[in-house]
């Protein structure tokens, strides 16, 4: 099989999922114990002087904690619900502005073009954008819980100090977080220390009540009131305590995957200056966030450190900088420092610190770059040919595409960009020209006879009814694109369907399956388009899909109806699609074979795919390595056949990039 790394740090990003759980209840106990001792210290005479391990255990000790205990549950479950809304949530959060998708800001423009470059390479739907617009230092996250629901929010300073090629460095990095499932650790860990943070906030309120109140009363009322104080200060003290094993905690999940995000970004651009370019202006300039109050909870996030902090050397989210530039290429840190003299004037101790140590890190760039340079013999693009040949082996490749970027993929993104015509691609940016799409991706190898005949059947409506004017600037240039650009031209549609209230979404859907369903036949493309709106629009859209089964005799039935649908796109004759079938499905189960299914609906083919998602990530790539059997045995993948490919990973969280 080919190169399962994609797959290996999906489920790396699960795992440190469940350490993270272990840790944090580990302090969460920690905690608990802390504040018992100081309770019992209070209540000792109270309770004639029980030794401590019994007055745990007594109803003193057990109220205290769980009242610890629930102060903690319910500060991480408020900050947990808040932030059930996914990105866009975190990105409200820390006061970003979403960039309007047809902004004329050149620099907001810049980076929209290289997004939709990277998103169409990679085959992840395109991220909305988010701008922090007081931020002048250089720092930029990812947020959401799947890659198709995902934001990218970048700092002023980025998009105003960066030049494209380190601009695209640090969106590559980005990427890497959306395409290895690190997303989802770094949302829930937010949430995590919010509640271990609660100790210490009403900590400080008992201090400043029974300290700074206004002045202190006579006799008991005045010990009453210095003891709440001096029971605050011990709860702060404990509480940021906390804080402090949870930035450990932080740093601990964070350090390697941040170096495997630079490496990834070399992958994906091929240009290691790029992003060790915006690694060095970090260093020089900083990439602090100080306009929000949310930068510590976010430094895990960022590309670069957000918060200053103490002890930066054990509680750093993020390597030295120099340290992850000396890791993307050796010698870089130098050639960079040389380039700085020659162009700026230096004092005489600058530029002589000493370069930090490779460690282990410097082979994590060949570790990436190998496995997905070696899928590049597989690759023709579309632009070139609606038939892609195919070696000997092409189902190798195809699992080992997932995760990936090739220079194919991005001369493909770069090419067809360039082809769409200006009025065309920014009707993709608007929620009128967005829905006209998806009408028009169904309609647009009618006649025009046969085009508002089937529009007919659509209700009117200002926003989601057929809007004429709309289709008839789209539909000529889908035409003209031909079927290389569906799915691509869908996925840059994406940011403004999203913006649709769940009430249009649902209208939406219905339209496009009463404009499928319109002449009695459903086409592979047809059910390609409408299993992937539904993904992405229909309800439960960007939820975390939790792993549910480890073993493929759980889920033989789904497989079996996805293969049936797939034998029977690879081959037109019954008897080898059968063959086909049997061949694709020997690697799964008991040995026991159904017969091919005869019919796999719409309905049947969502709550497949559903099912198969719920699978271990180290299973999923037999999964695509089966379905791409079915299609290439014959030694060549037509662009309908790709695109059911691509809507089968994408169904289970496997972004695949154009072949």
């Amino acid at each position: 099989m080919a190169s399962p790394g994609f797959f290996q740090r999906q489920a790396s990003a699960r795992r440190n999922t469940g350490l993270l759980t272990i840790l944090f209840l580990t302090a969460v106990t920690l905690i608990t114990l802390a504040v018992c001792v100081v309770a019992y210290m209070v209540t000792r005479s109270q309770t004639s002087g029980l030794p401590f391990q019994h007055w745990l255990l007594s109803s003193h000790g057990l109220t205290t904690a769980g009242a610890v205990i629930a102060l903690i549950g319910v500060g991480s479950l408020v900050r947990w619900v808040d932030l059930a809304g996914g990105g866009s949530r975190v990105a409200r959060m820390v006061g970003a502005r979403a960039i309007d998708p047809d902004t004329n800001d050149p620099e907001e423009r810049k980076l929209r073009n290289i997004v939709e470059e990277m998103s169409i390479a990679s085959g992840v739907p395109v991220p909305d954008l988010y701008v922090m617009d007081q931020e002048t230092g250089i720092n930029a996250f990812v947020a959401g819980y799947t890659p198709g629901e995902a934001v990218m929010v970048v700092t002023h300073g980025a998009l105003t100090q960066l030049d494209r090629d380190e601009l695209q460095g640090v969106v590559g990095h980005e990427f890497s977080h959306i395409l290895n499932g690190d997303m989802r650790i770094n949302v829930r860990l937010i949430a995590l220390l919010a509640g271990i943070l609660m100790i210490g906030q009403i900590g400080q309120f008992l201090l400043r009540a029974g300290f700074y109140s206004s002045g202190y009363r006579r006799n008991r009322d005045g010990r009453a009131q210095a003891a709440m104080g001096l029971i605050g200060l011990a709860l702060m003290i404990i509480g940021y305590l906390g804080v402090f094993f949870g930035r450990l905690i932080q740093s601990a999940v964070s350090r390697q995957r941040e170096m495997l995000a630079d490496a990834s970004s070399v992958q994906f651009t091929r240009n290691p200056e790029g992003i060790g370019s915006a690694l060095f202006k970090i260093g020089m300039k900083g990439g602090y966030l100080d306009t929000t109050s949310h930068a510590s909870d976010m430094n895990h996030m960022c590309f670069g450190e957000a918060a200053r902090m103490k002890f930066t050397s054990l509680l750093a989210s993020h390597p030295p900088v120099d340290e992850r530039i000396q890791a993307i290429q050796p010698g870089l840190i130098a050639r960079l420092r040389s380039r700085l003299r020659d162009t700026h004037p230096v004092s005489r101790g600058q530029g002589h610190n000493q370069s930090a140590k490779k460690g282990g890190f410097a082979d994590l760039v060949g570790q990436v770059v190998e496995p997905a340079q070696s899928t590049g013999k597989y690759s023709l693009s579309p632009l070139s040919s609606h038939v892609a040949e195919q070696p000997s082996a092409p189902t190798a490749a195809l699992s080992g595409r997932v995760g990936t970027v090739s220079a194919d993929s991005e001369r493909f993104a770069s090419g067809l960009l360039k082809q769409l015509p200006a009025t065309f691609r920014n009707l993709l940016y608007t929620r009128a020209g967005a829905i006209q799409l998806c009408y028009g991706l169904i309609i647009h190898e009618l006649d025009p006879a046969e085009q508002s005949e089937k529009l007919t059947l659509i209700d009117e409506h200002p926003v989601l009814g057929a809007q004429p004017d709309l289709l008839a600037k789209l539909v000529p240039a889908l035409r003209r694109l031909g079927e290389r650009a569906r799915f691509p031209v869908m996925e840059l549609a994406m940011p403004a369907l999203r913006k649709l209230d769940p009430e249009e979404r649902k209208v939406l859907l219905s339209n496009v399956q009463i404009l499928v369903q319109a002449d009695n036949r459903v086409t592979l493309f047809e059910l390609a388009l409408t299993t992937f709106l539904w993904r992405h629009l229909g309800n439960g859209a960007g939820q975390a899909i939790p792993v549910k089964y480890r073993s493929f005799r759980q889920v033989k039935p789904a497989v079996e109806k996805v293969l049936s649908l797939f034998a029977r796109a690879g081959t037109g004759a019954p008897d080898a699609a059968e063959r086909l079938y049997r061949e694709a499905l020997s690697g799964f189960g008991d040995g026991k074979q159904e017969a091919i299914h005869p019919r796999v609906t719409q309905k049947d083919l969502r709550q497949a795919l559903n099912t198969l998602n719920q699978l271990s990530p180290l299973l999923k790539p037999a999964i695509i390595d089966a379905c791409g059997h079915c299609i290439s045995h014959d030694g060549k993948v037509d662009v309908k056949e790709y695109e059911l490919m691509r809507l089968v990973a994408d169904q289970l969280d496997c972004p695949m990039p154009p072949l």
